[in-house]
Formats: structure tokens, sequence, C-alpha cells
């Protein structure tokens, strides 16, 4: 949501006030091998219909241009070495983007291609077969052009990690049925694997809250080969997050928000995000001894 000017100045203020102590913290950690890893997520690079989820061509490149300054780019594969390891001595970012809009190929992936910047593109592959709008634009009043199966199989084809993000832009939050999730799940990742030939190690969460997100959910996605799933509430990587049982199994991603001022708060690490308890711990909630949990949302639930 844009941010009135009174907020604006505020959280400018604190960013300014802190700012030593913010680059103090972030030298400590990376001295420790302990260096965030912060995750971008977003969604549509485009100069027309604007709204929450896009992000105009020039401020696109303005964020990659501050971002290169400040980080190592890296894939989420590295983002996870990195965590892994313990060794992470520099501050990195991985780019993402969700659900797959027609109008990232006119700028944001060309861009990203020739400036030679890893980066994961999920997508909902039913709105994509179907040439669908998705939920949220309906909802907007807004029908808004996803990408075509010949657009992703020519990504794929240049190197770009093609992720699954579900067939529908589903709720995964809302129920546990094991044959819903498949279908949602691993049918996505089927669909991608038929049109480009790889099969996707990556899926991404649609909504990406905590309520969105289900152990069961993540455990069909591992079952199915992903390597990697990712979250969208707002947190950053750090090492001693990482899994005892699944490792770096799960990446928090980060809005690439359009107000500039909140964008580079969270990428300057906001001490107090990088205190806060982070909601999900990992080894309670992936934990096998939850593997055999009964399902507690029925199938009534999923169809909404």
């Amino acid at each position: 949501m844009p941010m009135n000017m009174l907020r604006r100045s505020l959280l400018s203020l604190y960013q300014g006030a802190t700012a030593s102590l913010r680059m103090r913290s972030v030298r400590q950690l990376a001295e420790a091998g302990r260096a965030p890893v912060g995750v971008l997520f977003y969604h549509r690079i485009a100069d027309t219909y604007p709204n929450e989820w896009t992000l105009p061509v020039a401020e696109f490149r303005r964020q990659l241009n501050w971002l290169a300054k400040r980080f190592d780019f890296v894939s989420l594969s590295e983002a996870q070495r990195r965590l892994a390891d313990g060794k992470s001595r520099r501050p990195a970012v991985a780019i993402t983007f969700d659900d797959g809009y027609g109008e990232n190929c006119e700028a944001a992936i060309p861009l990203l291609l020739k400036r030679r910047i890893p980066f994961t593109y999920f997508v909902s592959t039913r709105i994509i077969r179907d040439q669908t709008a998705f939920p949220h634009d309906l909802e907007a009043g807004q029908r808004l052009r996803p990408n075509t199966i010949t657009e992703l199989r020519a990504m794929a084809d240049a190197g770009v990690d093609v992720g699954a993000h579900t067939r529908t832009h589903a709720d995964l939050g809302k129920c546990t049925d094991p044959e819903w999730l498949r279908d949602e799940i691993v049918g996505s990742i089927e669909d991608i694997e038929q049109w480009t030939g790889r099969r996707p190690q990556s899926f991404a969460f649609p909504y990406g809250q905590t309520d969105n997100l289900t152990p069961e959910a993540m455990r069909v996605a591992r079952e199915a080969g992903v390597r990697v799933v990712c979250s969208a509430y707002g947190a950053y990587n750090l090492p001693e997050q990482v899994s005892k049982e699944w490792g770096p199994f799960h990446l928090r991603r980060i809005h690439a928000d359009a107000e500039w001022v909140r964008f580079a708060n969270w990428m300057t690490f906001d001490p107090r995000k990088l205190l806060a308890i982070d909601p999900i711990n990992d080894d309670a909630y992936l934990s096998s001894d939850n593997a055999d949990q009964e399902a507690t949302l029925p199938m009534e639930a999923c169809r909404g």
C-alpha cells in the first residue's frame, strides 16, 4: 500500500538513525560467516495498469542497480549453499518472480539475462495453459496477460530457473487433503516439466503468509523432488535458522516494495527485523515426528 508522507518521513528518519548500527551488525555477522541472505519477490514489471503488485520498469532498474553495489546476486541453490555451510561471508540477494505475467518478457527478463543476474520464475500452470486472468486481478477489475507456454519454454532454454507456483494459484493453507495438494503441487511441477523438458526443483507458496503454508504441503513438495520452497511473509534468512533435519529447504522472502523507503529499510537489514522471532521454526514445523499427523482440514475446504 502507498505510504502517507508522515509515515514515509518517520521510516526514513529511523533508517538514518540506525544506519551505523545496521552496517556494524551486518559486518559482524559476515565476519562470523552468518551474513544474511535476502530473497526478494516481484510479480509484474510494467508501466501499464499500476497496482500493488506491479513495479515500473525504471524502478526495477533502480532497485537492481542499488542491490548490485551492496550484494552478491545468487541463485536459490547458491543461497541454500551459503546458509548450509556456515560460510556466508557477504550479504547476498536472490531474485524471484511469482505468478507469471506476460509483460515481464518485455523488459524485466531481458534486463536480467543481459546482466547475467540469476533468478527463479514461479508460475501457476493452469492459468498459463488456459490463458485466464489471475484471481487477484479479476477482483481488481483487471485482465492482465499471463505468460504463454512458448515464453516459458524460451526462458528455460535461456537458462532461467522456472519454478512451480501451484496450478490455480491456490491457497494451500486452507486444506490438507493429500489428493488436492498433489494435484496443485505435483501437477504444476509436471506441467512445467512437460512444457520445458526440465523438472522444477523449486516451489513457491501462493500468497506465502504463515496462514497459507502447511507442513503437509511442504512434505508433498519435497516428495516430488523439490529442493527449495519459498514463503513470502517477510523475513531474512540466517544460517542459524537452517533445519537440522531438512537443511535450508525453506527460504523466506521479502516483497520488493515499490515504496523506496520501505525497500531500502528492508534491504539495509532493519535491526528490529533481524532480531524478530521467526513465526516458523523449521525444525519444529517440519519435524518427522509430525509427519503422520492426520489432515485437519477436509476436502470440502479445498473447494472453497
